[in-house]
């Protein structure tokens, strides 16, 4: 059975990949959703007690990911979203997975591009240096306007509930100073990698952390003519867009896109019904 890798970002776990989990599930396909290193408790658990949130970093959450991957007969489709497209980047450029989509994706290093919404978006984070060494949450009012802008105020509460967690202040600063920093740095890839897998950038138009403005220039980055590089806009999509309205739509292209560019037999499970 094929298998596909499904990476969180941050400030939520794997549980933000319920619906597609099981949607690929039933599409006849092996799904695993790792969480990152100490993440591995619930929501809830997390909230209570953030202390490995703030003890991650990204090397950590990097090597844990390519252990995974790693592990698996052959090498799986790998979908990241927000930080897990950054991810997803590293890990593809690190010679793991036959193809790689990456959703609303963070920027891997060497990408300037810094919209306004970004900046309003990560400032509960950036805005006190002392964050280095935090968990830092967003109240639910930042989280509509960073992941769930497009969302009814009662649809963003209630995934909130659900799905929120505080993100590591150590590793958005680390990523900021980066591009500031001699050589390579956390999240930093090759863009001349001729060997890297097939790559898909999708963005959501109404994003307010990860504009299309940066899927656009982190996919310009690529130069190797050897190696694929797409990107696909969604009109009407916000950040959170694995579980916004209409999800349905982006798993089944990115996972055909995924499929045809990874050379893998198309699935032969039943797909659900299209929910409204």
């Amino acid at each position: 059975m094929k298998t596909i890798v499904l990476v969180h970002g941050f400030w939520v776990t794997p549980r933000s990949w319920e619906h597609w989990i099981d949607r690929y599930q039933r599409a006849g396909y092996h799904v695993i959703a790792p969480a990152y290193p100490g993440f591995e408790v619930e929501v809830e658990a997390l909230n209570a007690d953030p202390t490995p949130i703030e003890e991650v970093t990204a090397p950590a959450i990097i090597s844990h990911l390519e252990s995974v991957v790693g592990a698996l007969d052959e090498p799986p489709i790998i979908i990241g979203h927000s930080a897990g497209g950054a991810f997803t980047q590293v890990l593809l450029d690190h010679g793991f997975g036959a193809a790689g989509v990456a959703l609303n994706s963070a920027a891997t290093e060497g990408v300037l591009v810094t919209p306004l919404s970004q900046i309003k978006s990560t400032f509960p984070v950036l805005k006190d240096p002392a964050n280095r060494h935090k968990a830092v949450g967003l109240t639910p009012e930042q989280w509509k306007y960073t992941f769930a802008n497009t969302f009814t105020e009662e649809e963003s509460l209630d995934l909130y509930q659900r799905y929120h967690i505080p993100a590591s202040g150590r590793i958005l600063w680390n990523s900021v100073l980066a591009n500031f920093q001699p050589g390579p740095q956390d999240i930093h890839v090759d863009y001349h990698n001729d060997n890297r897998a097939p790559l898909l950038f999708v963005s959501g138009s109404e994003d307010h952390l990860m504009p299309p403005s940066v899927q656009r220039s982190n996919a310009e980055h690529y130069k190797s003519s050897k190696t694929i590089t797409e990107i696909k806009e969604y009109e009407g999509m916000a950040h959170l867009l694995p579980a916004q309205r209409g999800w349905e739509e982006v798993a089944d292209h990115v996972l055909a896109w995924a499929v045809e560019h990874a050379g893998w037999p198309a699935a032969t499970g039943a797909w659900p019904a299209r929910k409204s």
